[in-house]
């Protein structure tokens, strides 16, 4: 395990048993952010929120041992200056986190982020912007860990100038939000939607991106359970219509804020310390109480059958089989095997907008209740595949990940091959089911068992 958490030394240990909490520790590594919020723009519409995502974000960070980079407002000349000092900072550090909160765009493919001052006449004046490849190239000089955060996937109205701009230029593609990063080995990425989608600015102080990162950043959880939990909050609280985009090339856990180790040295030999049998315990607990099911309560029981969560997992397990006592008895009780089987599914999205409507056929195999169905295209162009768990009781929530195909079939006419993503609420019976996409476009599902 490779831990980033902070720790006193080894001579400052008597001092800190003494007095239990060390309050300034010092960092085990070299830890730097650079922490940017723009919203005061003067050719396009105004932000309200991103200099406060800037301003909280930097105490955060400081509290997580960061030296701290920050510029709030920062016109072309300042924001290519902090962008150099971070670049500096970031070939001297383990750790190198960038936070962006403000306008961006993408253009044929590639990302900017935009200064307050900067005007898009044309494409030349792309050049006043700060390339997203840049700061990705700056980040991979830190040593352990660089993390990549752009909350910044709002609608851009000068992006429609430039459209206009570059007219019958056939190359030129100016899609919605921003264009898929993928993270480089020892990365973290995180924009605040999925690549060509648009995100909520919020109207409380912070965005909801920022707020759910504001939530967890602190937790002393590992890296990559952090920002899976981000993400998790943000689409639970736009009710669904809002996933991030998370992508993560880590090996190995990494902690900003795990526990601080104190050790002493016995005076005289002793045997090792025995594992602490609770230790995993919480973290156990956590997911099976999110599983919910009976299974996942007694296994918890049989793992950690002393500690904190025991009595809990009891109270849980009683309740479950109080229900199947009082459930009346029915012939037409069902279980998850009950779908297994082969299945056509027929996806159908009405034209919606520019985009024409079509009808797909997706062959779907379920074994012990669990449902994949898939439709490659030619290439990496037009794939679709839809997975998921059904339940006895049939009703679920599917997840769809693919490619585009033919751009006039798409909303905003994205380029061939554009990745994208949407959840499917579905209710299913034995021989039949019907579900609805969730994310961005109205479209009908109708699952037939062969």
């Amino acid at each position: 395990m490779r831990a980033l958490s902070r720790f006193c030394p080894a001579k400052l240990c008597l001092a800190l048993l003494a007095c239990w909490l060390c309050p300034e520790p010092a960092s085990a590594e070299t830890r730097v952010a650079l922490v940017i919020g723009n919203g005061a723009y003067v050719s396009t519409a105004q932000l309200p929120n991103p200099s406060h995502d800037a301003e909280d974000v930097a105490a955060s960070l400081k509290r997580s041992g960061f030296e701290v980079l920050q510029g709030i407002d920062l016109r072309q000349a300042d924001m290519q200056d902090l962008t150099i000092r971070f670049a500096r900072a970031a070939s001297k550090a383990d750790v190198a986190m960038f936070y962006y909160s403000g306008h961006a765009m993408q253009y044929n493919g590639v990302n900017y982020l935009m200064p307050v001052d900067a005007v898009l006449s044309d494409e030349a004046d792309l050049k006043r912007f700060v390339r997203v490849d840049d700061i990705v190239n700056d980040l991979q000089q830190a040593k352990n860990l660089r993390i990549l955060i752009l909350d910044s996937c709002r609608d851009n109205p000068l992006a429609e100038t430039l459209k206009r701009s570059a007219g019958m230029t056939r190359a030129a593609s100016i899609g919605r939000g921003l264009s898929k990063v993928e993270a480089p080995r020892g990365t973290i990425v995180s924009f605040s939607t999925q690549s060509g989608q648009t995100a909520a600015d919020g109207s409380g102080r912070n965005s909801p991106y920022t707020t759910a990162f504001l939530k967890h950043i602190e937790e002393p959880q590992e890296i990559g359970e952090v920002f899976r939990d981000i993400s998790s909050d943000v689409y639970d609280s736009s009710g669904k219509t809002q996933l991030p985009e998370l992508s993560l090339s880590i090996i190995g856990k990494f902690y900003l804020n795990g526990p601080v180790s104190v050790t002493v040295a016995p005076a005289t030999p002793q045997a090792a310390p025995r594992a602490d049998p609770c230790a995993a315990a919480e973290a156990h607990w956590k997911a099976a109480d999110g599983i919910g099911t009976l299974g996942a309560y007694e296994d918890h029981l049989t793992r950690f059958p002393n500690c904190i969560f025991a009595t809990l997992a009891k109270a849980r397990i009683e309740g479950h089989k109080q229900k199947v006592a009082l459930a009346p008895a029915t012939s037409n009780s069902r279980s998850t095997k009950d779908f297994d089987g082969n299945w056509d599914v027929t996806l159908n999205c009405p034209a919606t907008g520019k985009a024409q409507g079509f009808t797909r056929g997706l062959s779907a195999t379920v074994a012990n209740g669990v449902f994949h169905a898939d439709a490659q295209g030619q290439g990496a162009v037009n794939r679709l595949e839809i997975d998921g768990q059904i339940p006895a009781d049939g009703k679920t929530t599917l997840s769809a990940r693919g490619t585009t195909g033919a751009s006039t079939y798409t909303l905003n006419n994205l380029a061939p091959g554009s990745p994208y993503a949407f959840t499917v609420d579905a209710q299913f019976d034995r021989t039949r089911g019907t579900g609805k996409r969730n994310e961005a476009r109205a479209c009908g599902l109708v699952f037939v068992k062969r």
